[in-house]
């Protein structure tokens, strides 16, 4: 067996930050999100949205790129929340994401950070480069 400790945090917007994760969508998210986490192997330790982004605090074994888990967390999850939508709003994320690795020491802290979201947004608390999804300079 591999020994490996390769933590992330992973950050995504909705198509042009549009604010359509909510309600039903947003349980539908998490539980997408959840379940293809475990069919592909991944351990999601936190998880946090506002309407218009979300963050996920996981490990990724070495087998798996970063791109192809980002990759199917938001297909799946998009495909998911169309299928409730039912030709209604289409849903869709940003072509984009951010992906910081986290070390041991940091992941507990980084974990609340994604759990508050709501809670960091709306009382103005941000962490700039948690929230980073492009690349544009500063």
């Amino acid at each position: 067996m591999t020994y490996w400790r390769l933590h992330y945090h992973l950050i995504w917007g909705t198509f042009e930050r549009q604010p359509l994760l909510t309600g039903e969508g947003e349980k539908v998210f998490y539980g997408v999100v959840y379940n293809k986490a475990k069919e592909l192997g991944i351990k999601i330790h936190a998880a946090g949205n506002v309407d218009d982004h979300a963050h996920i605090v996981c490990s990724i074994p070495p087998r798996l790129s970063v791109a192809e888990v980002v990759r199917q967390l938001k297909g799946a999850s998009s495909f998911a929340i169309n299928k409730l939508n039912d030709g209604g709003e289409k849903f869709q994320w940003q072509a984009g994401y951010g992906a910081l690795s986290v070390s041991e020491r940091n992941l507990e802290q980084v974990m609340a950070y994604a759990i508050k979201q709501k809670e960091h947004h709306r009382n103005d608390k941000i962490m700039p480069v948690y929230e980073k999804i492009d690349s544009e300079e500063d």
